[in-house]
């Protein structure tokens, strides 16, 4: 069966929007750096379409990255993939976006582990891994999934993880979270680890479309009008009201 998806792909700095056949990429479009999505958004897909001669009409599906990440991104995206759904009469096919991170790296060995940002010390993390068995079949294994942790917790159950093995893989680190926090990394960690190849450290909508699609044949889709972002937690300025009103007399 010929599976085409759209994708979105706004949790981060850098907004993406692409369009995936049978596992091969059509074309992709990604925006500038920290600009605002709600303004790169559709004119990306207006050049999406455009340049690859394919209309959305003729997508299966439009998967969305649906979180963590930044909650202005998301809650653009949501609305974006949303409004394209229910004028197009498409589902729209909910991908967590840690794991798409990790189909940058498809295939590879080791525990995969996305991070981003949280502030106060945390990040989005999950800690994940491909799996090889025997009928040469790839498996997709969720050892924590998509969390809100501290980095300290974090790294306390990678090493446990790690001595589990006699000889462990590299961890693999992806994400924004290391700008912020490399430096713990290569201070605490006593397990072996590095960190992703740029074209792979960061959210990406070949990978959100690529997952899509398995997603899609197996029949993980989801009416427009029900999808949601997984924030995890809180936006600050919820948690900054929060505490003022437990202050309050």
């Amino acid at each position: 069966m010929s599976i085409r998806i759209f994708s979105i792909e706004t949790s981060g700095p850098l907004a993406s929007v692409a369009m995936l056949k049978d596992g091969e990429v059509e074309g992709m479009k990604v925006g500038e750096f920290k600009v605002t999505h709600s303004e790169t958004l559709m004119p990306m897909i207006d050049s999406l379409v455009k340049e690859t001669g394919i209309p959305l009409e003729k997508a299966d599906a439009i998967a969305v990255s649906a979180g963590p990440g930044s909650f202005t991104g998301l809650r653009i995206g949501s609305a974006t993939a949303k409004g394209l759904g229910m004028a197009l009469n498409k589902p729209l096919i909910h991908i967590p976006t840690l794991h798409a991170m990790c189909y940058n790296l498809l295939g590879s060995p080791g525990f995969l582990v996305p991070m981003l940002d949280a502030r106060r010390g945390h990040v989005y993390t999950g800690i994940f891994s491909f799996v090889l068995r025997a009928d040469n079949t790839l498996d997709f294994e969720i050892y924590q999934d998509s969390c809100v942790m501290s980095m300290e917790e974090l790294l306390e159950r990678l090493e446990l993880l790690s001595g589990l093995d006699g000889n462990p893989p590299p961890v693999v680190f992806m994400g924004d979270g290391l700008f912020a926090y490399h430096e713990m990394i290569e201070e605490k960690a006593k397990f072996p680890f590095e960190y992703a190849p740029d074209e792979a450290m960061i959210q990406r909508a070949d990978s959100v479309a690529l997952l899509g699609q398995l997603f899609y044949y197996h029949g993980m889709t989801v009416p427009a009008d029900q999808e949601a972002p997984d924030y995890l937690q809180k936006s600050q300025a919820e948690r900054v009201r929060a505490e003022k009103e437990t202050q309050e007399p």
